[in-house]
């Protein structure tokens, strides 16, 4: 009890608050770096304490793993001597395998029921696509899963899904969908998706059941309630009881996750689910500095959907947050790697630096840039620019043009696409190349002239080593970004990424083309090759200290001394597609995802633009981004990072022939143009 007075005594008044008033439903709208975790344990064990309930009497949902462990080991810490801390403490899912093991009959199920993974759900999809006559290279499963899961997050069965439209695949995608259903239940598998869902209509269908845990559950507390979806939020009324005794923290002004289903309006109409709620909100933060708060708060408010509170701290002001220009992309990684090598070196810990980007693909220029100067670093979340399996791919196949006896090239390029050519072919082929000291491709000729290979492998083969020989030919004539093109056009490449459609896709399509782009920064196939093989033949596993490369979305919940974020321009932050396909929703979720990585910085911020961004080969203009005008001027520092001569090449008037609101151009863009004649002068 010593223990957990010492919480309370360490929390201010608002967290105090939150955490003494446990009886009916609240909102905790809690603001970036203002304590939420601790608010949350501390009314956890505030619960037991007091032995308002047994620690088996309430229902505390978090949204991982690891959120769910610190909250057990914190709650173990205040209370001591409390065995199992609290067994009803995880994720949506782990609590709903919990609920379906003791229940599975009565949705069907038994109660040993395996869990099946994404690699399970794809071969299922692709055996049932195969028996419908559905062209899985056409289709990816991976879409299908997409799709069913879509349905699932909405609470459909495939007898409750409603096609409104004449939707030809979906109705293709839904007949998946029936046939998928009924074989994991004779399987006995349910998939993650399943698993809330099942829960769900265990609790609708059998009131019996549902009133068991709706007297067992006296509280439910809810972390990161702005990322529930649909079916989730069902989940948690529907074991509400009758006291409303449910408090969800949370915060509207980070909800970046719609794309995954998270829906903020969840967050935004709570007070009218349970009408008498009490909202409480964390204001103070204690994470940034003010004017990094200040920064952040200014830019927020431009958004209409969200509860409202203003980020402020008793901390210093610190420094400006820095707002950099720079002439194009490549400048940019130059730019901040001068920063971080200059400054930023001499007063932090590289662990302790982030540059979060809107789209993984821009870490390309920054990984070489720090290859280059020999500056440590780690992409979080996702792959390093020449390890991504494209760009490996597109390269195997530059690779074995250069010089015809790259083997290792030419087996990825074999199976990429792939051509129907199995272990035992190749085995065969490496065999004879072995016997009669010949490389892969030649042995392949000589095999194809012997007639040693069946009819499909023949064809296969002989279209291969044609088009091989052509592009040979291609290179001497063409520029060596041209020759790529054209090899992954002409070998099936683009088009088998075009037509699965999915968003591991269309990421993979915007690596191809900075794969492109990269390329013509060197002068001859040759010279790109020696930069590629020394890039990744470079030790990784860096000594000392590395600096942290991620998107913005997978930085939610960390936090640095100092964050780089470069790249702010219409159609990459905020995201073109994004706008194209949500308009103003997706507007507001993208400028909460600009707070969401501001708000990451401790100590120093700095947001930069390029005037030039190279897109699919050619350069084009650009236009700072809207949130820029945005920013209060009292808080940045605007930083004379161009070349004079480039601002003389920049066109304030360019953006005439591109789809932009007047709204968004004027005052913010006019005294941003102001600000570059300056920086010129």
């Amino acid at each position: 009890m010593n223990s957990l007075n010492k919480l309370l005594d360490n929390l201010n008044t608002e967290q105090k608050k939150a955490v003494l008033d446990t009886e009916g439903p609240a909102l905790i709208v809690a603001g970036a770096g203002s304590g939420k975790t601790r608010v949350l344990t501390t009314k956890l064990a505030y619960i037991i304490a007091n032995k308002k309930a047994w620690s088996n009497q309430i229902l505390c949902v978090t949204f991982t793993n690891k959120a769910a462990k610190e909250m057990q080991t914190r709650v173990l810490n205040s209370i001591k001597g409390t065995a199992g801390a609290v067994p009803w403490l995880g994720t949506f899912h782990s609590i709903s395998v919990k609920l379906l093991r003791r229940h599975a009959e009565a949705v069907g199920f038994k109660s040993n029921f395996t869990i099946i993974d994404t690699d399970d759900q794809k071969k299922l999809i692709k055996k049932i696509c195969e028996g419908e006559n559905i062209d899985s290279k056409k289709v990816s499963p991976r879409f299908i899963i997409s799709i069913i899961d879509t349905w699932k997050n909405k609470g459909f069965l495939p007898n409750e899904v409603n096609l409104k439209k004449s939707n030809v695949l979906e109705k293709k995608i839904l007949k998946v969908y029936e046939i998928y259903q009924k074989k994991t239940k004779d399987l006995n598998a349910l998939d993650f998706g399943d698993l809330i869902l099942y829960s769900v209509k265990l609790l609708e269908e059998n009131i019996d059941i549902a009133n068991i845990y709706k007297k067992n559950f006296k509280y439910i507390l809810v972390d990161e309630y702005q990322d529930t979806n649909f079916i989730q939020n069902k989940w948690l009324n529907l074991l509400v009881n009758e006291n409303k005794n449910i408090c969800c923290v949370g915060d509207d002004d980070q909800s970046i996750y719609s794309w995954r289903g998270a829906e903020i309006k969840n967050f935004l109409t709570f007070d009218k689910i349970y009408p008498n709620c009490k909202v409480y909100k964390l204001e103070q933060n204690y994470r940034s500095t003010k004017n990094i708060l200040e920064t952040a708060s200014s830019l927020i408010s431009n958004n209409n959907s969200r509860v409202g509170k203003k980020l402020w701290s008793s901390g210093d002001d610190g420094d400006l947050v820095k707002l950099n220009c720079y002439g194009n992309g490549k400048e940019e990684a130059q730019g901040i790697s001068d920063i971080l090598e200059n400054k930023i070196k001499k007063k932090y810990s590289l662990n302790n630096v982030s540059i979060l980007v809107r789209a993984i693909y821009q870490t390309r220029e920054f990984e070489e840039r720090f290859l280059k100067i020999g500056i440590g670093y780690r992409v979080l979340g996702g792959i390093r620019f020449y390890e991504r399996a494209e760009i490996k791919d597109a390269i195997s196949y530059l690779r074995i043009i250069n010089q015809k006896y790259d083997d290792l090239a030419l087996e990825r390029v074999i199976g990429s696409p792939k051509k129907g050519v199995g272990e035992a072919t190749l085995k065969k082929i490496y065999e004879y190349g072995e016997k009669n000291k010949l490389c892969l491709e030649d042995s392949i000729i000589k095999l194809l002239e012997k007639n040693e290979f069946k009819p499909k492998m023949k064809s296969v083969f002989i279209q291969l080593i044609k088009f091989i020989q052509k592009w040979r030919q291609d290179s001497k004539v063409i520029k060596h970004y041209d020759l790529l093109k054209l090899v992954l056009d002409e070998s099936g490449y683009s088009q088998i990424l075009k037509n699965k459609k999915d968003l591991e896709n269309e990421n993979r399509l915007e690596n191809i083309k900075e794969l492109l782009r990269a390329m013509q920064d060197y002068d001859n196939l040759q010279n790109f090759l020696e930069h590629v093989a020394l890039a990744t033949s470079i030790d990784q596993e860096w000594d000392g200290e590395k600096i942290n490369l991620m998107t913005m979305h997978a930085a939610k919940g960390l936090e640095f001394d100092v964050v780089f974020l470069p790249g702010w321009e219409e159609g990459l932050f905020p995201h073109q597609k994004s706008l194209q396909e949500k308009g103003d929703f997706a507007l507001e979720e993208e400028r909460r995802l600009a707070y969401v990585g501001i708000t990451r910085a401790r100590k120093e911020a700095f947001l930069s633009f390029a005037m030039r961004r190279a897109y699919q080969g050619d350069w084009m203009e650009a236009i700072p981004s809207r949130f820029i005008n945005e920013l209060p001027e009292s808080n940045i520092e605007k930083n004379e990072t161009i070349q004079k001569d480039n601002v003389d090449d920049f066109d304030f008037n360019q953006d005439k022939s591109i789809e932009f609101d007047e709204e968004y151009r004027s005052p913010g863009w006019d005294r941003l143009k102001r600000n570059l004649v300056k920086w010129k002068k």
